[in-house]
């Protein structure tokens, strides 16, 4: 039996507890230069400063500069930041994923008046996420041939969603709505995009207008920027 068995449960727990705050206290040098309080094991420290927001003013050509935003052919502006070095051997997956993949990728996208997601579907499961600026209205049409207007935002309460999933092979677009007059979010893709602006399908709104007539008012206008709300 080890020489230091004869400790207590109690004694190890605060040792633990003491080895918690330490680490919390080394990991966090910011936050304590600041002034903040050493978290206990049970808190999870903040990573935000809420006294530094985005200022009210940044536009989005700042928001653009910052993160190196690109014009895109379908989603306003873009910069992929992540894709999967794990790779799916071809016949992996069904059609049309046959030729192989990377398990996923991810990009920053930004949604102006003049630049909205214009209609459009991709193969992949994809997830919209909101980050800073504006919400945008999405209208999503389903292969089952309903269709659905969704609201990606922070604003929660009021029933925006800060994620969405867009199921592989569902035609959809976007426009921005707010005061801000930009939307800066994510899109997340499994498995993932490959030849990005090629691997897609654009919509047509009148052939699509057909097929959903339920939709075919909010097809037709939402290439046309959302009015600005109060």
């Amino acid at each position: 039996m080890p020489e230091h068995d004869d400790e207590t449960p109690i004694a190890r727990r605060n040792f633990l507890k003491g080895a918690s705050v330490a680490g919390a206290a080394m990991l966090t040098p910011t936050l304590a230069g600041a002034g903040a309080t050493v978290p206990t094991p049970d808190q999870q420290p903040s990573l935000v400063n809420p006294e530094k927001p985005v200022p009210e003013n940044t536009t989005a050509d700042e928001i653009k500069t910052l993160l190196k935003l690109e014009p895109n052919v379908t989603c306003g502006f873009v910069r992929e930041t992540y894709k999967s070095e794990l790779k799916i051997a071809p016949g992996g997956l069904p059609a049309p994923f046959e030729k192989g993949r990377p398990a996923g990728t991810a990009l920053y996208f930004m949604v102006t008046p003049e630049a909205p997601v214009k209609l459009h579907r991709i193969d992949n499961d994809q997830l919209y996420h909101y980050y800073l600026g504006d919400p945008i209205e999405v209208l999503l049409l389903h292969e089952g041939g309903t269709s659905e207007l969704v609201v990606v935002g922070p604003n929660l309460p009021g029933g925006e969603l800060v994620q969405l999933l867009i199921p592989g092979g569902t035609f959809h677009t976007a426009r921005v709505t707010g005061k801000k007059r930009w939307f800066l979010g994510a899109s997340t893709e499994w498995p993932g995009v490959v030849l990005r602006d090629r691997d897609i399908e654009m919509g047509n709104i009148e052939a699509l207008a057909v097929k959903y007539p339920e939709a075919a008012a909010d097809l037709r206008a939402f290439p046309l920027p959302a009015k600005p709300k109060v």
